[in-house]
């Protein structure tokens, strides 16, 4: 997987036509985090004193920054899936967890 992380955060980029450069977002926050550079070095150099600058100014005013991807889902399956994958895991000698997550970052890779 590929994406540009800093202190936990991640970006999303796009190339803005009307600007002429490209413009980031930190993604999975609700906050409103943006930044922007005319190269990939200039962006990410913007991404990383966009977030430092987030995360000073919540400690200035005594706010919690918002945490990214907690890394827990909750997944809703027919109950045939669940017995199926539940039983495939207990004869791999592993949890359900383990299975599911190894099963998506092969996906992600």
């Amino acid at each position: 997987m590929n994406a540009m992380t800093y202190c936990g955060y991640a970006a999303r980029i796009e190339y803005s036509e009307e600007d002429g450069c490209l413009i980031g977002r930190v993604a999975g926050i609700k906050d409103l985090i943006t930044f922007h550079g005319d190269s990939v070095e200039e962006i990410r150099q913007a991404f990383k004193e966009a977030v430092d600058f987030y995360l000073v100014t919540c400690a200035e005013s005594g706010r919690e920054p918002q945490k990214t991807f907690s890394g827990r889902i909750m997944l809703r399956l027919r109950p045939e899936l669940h017995a199926y994958l539940a039983i495939q895991a207990r004869t791999e000698g592993k949890s359900l967890n383990s299975l599911v997550t190894e099963v998506l970052e092969s996906f992600a890779e």
